[in-house]
């Protein structure tokens, strides 16, 4: 096998140095090697994929759907999405032609969003805790990450701090908002939200609002932040978590159609387009009817899941509050067992045999808790809460 050519290591991307470990992936292959463990670890639904988008799928093979479709996706996909899953959905109005672009998952928009508008230097706000790879995709396009550590304020951000942060950084290129939030299940009422559009509709920020969740919501209606900024607003989107379509790596961006040029012409050239079979898929998806109710079959399971999982780890000392979104818990270790969270989640992998993912891997304000994924079975979580207790009281 060859090696690199040692000189050749000095001509990578400076930023590659300054990146910090995301560690979610790390762990949980690490965790996986421990036998018979119980992981509570990735945020992917453990549902099949339903039906009628398998269904479409297999039409599209077998039609020969097989040749380069447009870069920001098939003119079906694109219309189902600003028809069924925007309007009928969020009251929200984009025009297919020009205001949504497909993307490789919500990953790859994210990367095609930010590229578009970072220069270096630039800062970009993001509340946290969060999804790790904002800040590891801000670093790599030589962007400056600030964090707004929402941890004082039960992870909500609050306006007062929003504009106290605003204040502080006035050349801010951008806001990342993901709500319902990766790893707290936060989410935002529409007051919430329209308090929040009003701190950021006098400055020139762009917000990228990734919904990914925004169908996982168990008390009420999820409103986007566009719905009040649309001028301004970024919405990343897609079918992995609605519709448990992690593998066919379908997501979106919508938004007005002059930050939209550049964001799908950046999109296009990383990936000339998406799969056919896995768009026509996503059609079904956000098309049709079935593709609603497998959602809502979906998210009702995820309800009856988080309630037990919280009342459970309630009675076992861990502080926390009910996530009213997405499939996770965002729990403190119980005082005794101290504030260290990757010690504490690395032991309990290796001698509880139950696999979480340490807060602190998702930005300040998350040492001291614990992510547990509700995206599995019953089975496994009562299973994995037997082993906590058994855990804590040999620890």
């Amino acid at each position: 096998m060859p090696a690199t050519k040692p000189s050749l290591m000095n001509h990578l991307n400076n930023n590659f140095a300054n990146l910090t470990p995301v560690g979610i992936r790390e762990f949980d292959a690490k965790a996986s090697a421990v036998p018979g463990i119980v992981k509570l670890t990735l945020g992917e639904p453990d549902f099949n994929v339903p039906d009628a988008m398998k269904q479409a799928a297999i039409n599209s093979i077998k039609n020969n759907d097989s040749h380069y479709a447009p870069g920001v996706g098939t003119a079906a996909l694109r219309k189902a999405i600003a028809h069924f899953f925007l309007n009928d959905r969020y009251q929200l109005d984009y025009d297919p032609d020009g205001e949504i672009a497909v993307t490789i998952g919500a990953t790859q928009g994210i990367y095609a969003a930010l590229s578009a508008l970072i220069n270096p230097g630039d800062e970009i706000l993001i509340a946290t805790p969060t999804f790790p790879l904002y800040m590891a995709i801000t670093t790599i396009l030589g962007g400056k990450v600030v964090e707004i550590d929402t941890s004082d304020n039960d992870f909500v951000l609050t306006p007062a701090k929003l504009k106290e942060t605003i204040a502080a950084h006035p050349s801010a290129k951008a806001l990342i908002l993901n709500y319902p939030s990766n790893p707290t299940g936060v989410t935002y009422s529409s007051s919430q939200v329209e308090a929040l559009a009003g701190a950021v509709k006098d400055t020139d920020l762009v917000v990228i609002a990734d919904e990914i969740y925004s169908e996982l919501v168990y008390d009420g209606q999820h409103t986007s932040i566009a719905k009040f900024i649309p001028d301004q607003t970024l919405i990343i989107n897609g079918a992995s978590k609605s519709h448990a379509m992690t593998g066919y790596r379908i997501g979106f961006i919508a938004g007005p159609k002059q930050l939209m040029g550049p964001v799908s012409a950046i999109s296009g050239m990383m990936i000339t387009s998406a799969t056919d079979s896995a768009m026509a898929a996503a059609t079904a998806a956000f098309g049709t009817e079935a593709g609603h109710q497998a959602t809502l079959k979906m998210k009702e399971a995820y309800q009856e899941r988080r309630d037990f999982l919280v009342g459970a780890l309630h009675k076992l000392g861990f502080d926390l509050a009910t996530p009213h979104g997405a499939f996770y818990v965002f729990a403190k270790i119980p005082n005794s067992a101290g504030n260290d969270d990757v010690a504490f989640a690395t032991k309990l992998a290796e001698k509880g045999r139950v696999a979480v993912i340490p807060g602190s891997y998702f930005g300040a304000g998350g040492q001291g808790f614990l992510r547990l994924s509700y995206a599995t079975s019953m089975d496994n979580l009562k299973l994995a809460v037997d082993r906590i207790a058994e855990f804590l009281k040999e620890d």
